[in-house]
């Protein structure tokens, strides 16, 4: 494994610190040169510590070590670990929670402005329950690798380093409750832990395999899947899903997207409705009951597991046709001739101009995003825009708290 250059090495400089930018740092000059700052707030003057600062480099990368003058929206960290030279997953640990919103709020306005050309005002919700708890303890699913040494932890930020662990205070109880992080594992080994909602036990897996308190589970029936879930729309749904599939990992998250989902979509009863990138189902169910029993709901989805997933959580539901391929190959096949509307969730990269010339074909009256990249999705707002569809209406949720990251609920109609 190659290490990463000893950081304490590189040189302090001081920084007066602009907005925040799409990725998780803010933006700072030092000698006219761009260099994006990690673990500072817009308006503080930190002493940073240059991690990437190559003379012919574009821009420099730095991580803020000292503050020296602090935002309101400081706060001690909640993850320590996560701080300047430690794990990534948790670069906004030290920002208040009001100020973690603000920041996302800001950076996907800015990214609607810069590459859709609209000037919104976005508010970032909180998910239920994450004020309560300090923005900690919603994590469902973790995934920790580990060392020489059997310890479980997670990589340095922007490198193969293996930092252990002592805690992951994002993680649930139920996760925490398991140990992991106090246990000796396989060397060089992936432990992805599940403590899915709704009462399944735990589950944990080795490179893929049942893991027991004990060690590898190498029975037969050994448990692979669990059972998630949530209510939405005021019904009670399950989903069984790969331990190590796609799932959302918040708590709160299926609910509140799903459920925002099928306000997007609204009265449709006997509409159909095309569902891409469909993972496991999680807004197809919902989707098949808010159309009804005269509606149709075509899902698609490029991965083989989450089909097979998505074929257990819909066999009892009728008018749900589900196709597996990549999803501009599936459309161009003719799998669905037009829709009422179209829900789209995309992986990080988003849809992309091939994939909205796909959905413009079916001629949907609204297109409902389901986004996890502001960037991703203003450029496909953009493209939609220049196809006759215009964003109507957008909701931001804060379903990564410490993190960067938000996701995005937007609304598209035909202009």
């Amino acid at each position: 494994m190659t290490s990463a250059p000893d950081r304490t090495e590189q040189p302090l400089v001081t920084l007066e610190v602009g907005p925040p930018a799409h990725g998780g740092h803010c933006v700072a000059r030092h000698e006219g040169r761009v260099v994006f700052v990690r673990h500072a707030l817009p308006g503080e003057v930190v002493r940073a510590r240059l991690t990437d600062a190559g003379e012919q480099a574009r821009f420099w990368r730095a991580d803020a070590v000292e503050v020296v003058e602090a935002s309101p929206d400081r706060v001690p960290s909640a993850w320590p670990e996560a701080g300047p030279g430690g794990v990534g997953g948790g670069e906004l640990a030290h920002v208040s929670l009001a100020g973690q919103r603000r920041w996302k709020a800001s950076v996907v306005g800015e990214q609607l402005k810069r590459l859709a050309r609209l000037d919104l005002e976005v508010d970032v919700e909180a998910a239920p329950g994450d004020e309560e708890t300090g923005g900690l303890a919603w994590r469902t699913r973790i995934e920790l690798v580990t060392d020489a040494e059997g310890r479980a932890g997670m990589h340095r930020h922007r490198s193969h380093d293996v930092v252990p662990l002592a805690s992951m205070p994002l993680a649930t109880d139920a996760l925490t409750d398991l140990g992991l992080l106090a246990r000796r594992w396989p060397e060089g080994v992936r432990v992805t832990a599940v403590a899915p909602v709704g009462g399944d036990r735990p589950l944990v897996l080795v490179d893929g395999r049942p893991w027991g308190r004990h060690g590898e589970d190498t029975r037969p029936t050994a448990r692979t899947s669990v059972r998630e879930v949530a209510t939405v729309a005021g019904r009670e749904h399950t989903w069984r899903v790969a331990g190590d599939g796609f799932w959302q990992v918040h708590r709160a998250a299926p609910t509140t997207l799903a459920g925002a989902v099928v306000d997007a979509v609204a009265d449709r009863e006997g509409a159909t409705v095309v569902d891409l990138y469909a993972g496991a189902g999680l807004f197809t169910v919902p989707l098949a009951h808010a159309v009804g029993p005269q509606g149709r709901v075509v899902a698609v989805e490029g991965d083989a597991r989450a089909v097979r997933d998505a074929r257990r959580n819909v066999h009892a539901l009728d008018g749900v046709e589900l196709h597996l391929g990549p999803v501009a190959d599936v459309l161009a096949g003719g799998a669905v001739a037009r829709a009422d509307v179209v829900v789209l969730d995309p992986p990080r990269v988003g849809a992309g101009r091939v994939v909205v010339d796909r959905v413009a074909a079916l001629d949907p009256d609204r297109v409902v995003y389901v986004a996890c990249d502001p960037a991703a999705f203003a450029r496909d707002v953009a493209y939609l825009g220049e196809r006759g569809w215009s964003l109507t209406s957008v909701r931001a949720f804060d379903l990564f708290p410490m993190t960067h990251h938000v996701e995005c609920v937007g609304v598209l109609d035909r202009a």
